[in-house]
C-alpha cells in the first residue's frame, strides 16, 4: 500500500527528464563551434518503448510484478545525418533555444503541480484551515 498516489513519482520522473534534457541542450549549445560535433536529443520512454517493442516484449503474469520498462527510462540519441556548418557541426542554435524555452515551460508546469500537491497535503495536515 502506498501512502501517496503515484502523482509524486510521475512528477519526479518528469522533472528528472526535464533536467536531463536541459543538460543535453546546454551541451549542444556549448559545442556549437566544435568541429564535427553532432547534436544530441533526449528521447522519452514511450518512444524508446515503441522502438524496441517488436524485439523485446515482456509478459507480466501478475499486476504486482515490476513492469519491464521503468517510466524514468530515457535514451539520448545523436543526430548524425545533418551538417549545418562547414566544419561538420550540426547544432542549430534557433532549434536549441526553442527546445530550451519549451523545456523550461514544461519544468515550471511540473514544479507548479508539485507545489499544488504539497499545498493540498499541508491543508489536510492542518485540518482544512
Amino acid at each position: 500500500m502506498s501512502l501517496f498516489s503515484t502523482t509524486f513519482q510521475t512528477i519526479e520522473n518528469g522533472i528528472s527528464y526535464a533536467s536531463q534534457k536541459q543538460q543535453t541542450i546546454a551541451q549542444n549549445i556549448a559545442n556549437v563551434d566544435t568541429p564535427n560535433y553532432k547534436s544530441k536529443t533526449v528521447t522519452r520512454t514511450s518512444e524508446f518503448r515503441d522502438l524496441l517493442h517488436n524485439e523485446l516484449e515482456a509478459y507480466q503474469t501478475d499486476s504486482k510484478h515490476i513492469p519491464f520498462f521503468n517510466s524514468s527510462q530515457r535514451m539520448i540519441t545523436q543526430q548524425g545525418n545533418t551538417s549545418y556548418q562547414a566544419n561538420g557541426n550540426n547544432v542549430d542554435m534557433d532549434k536549441e533555444m526553442a527546445d530550451m524555452a519549451e523545456n523550461q515551460i514544461y519544468y515550471e508546469a511540473l514544479v507548479d503541480r508539485l507545489n499544488g500537491k504539497f499545498n493540498s497535503l499541508q491543508t489536510v495536515i492542518r485540518g482544512g484551515k
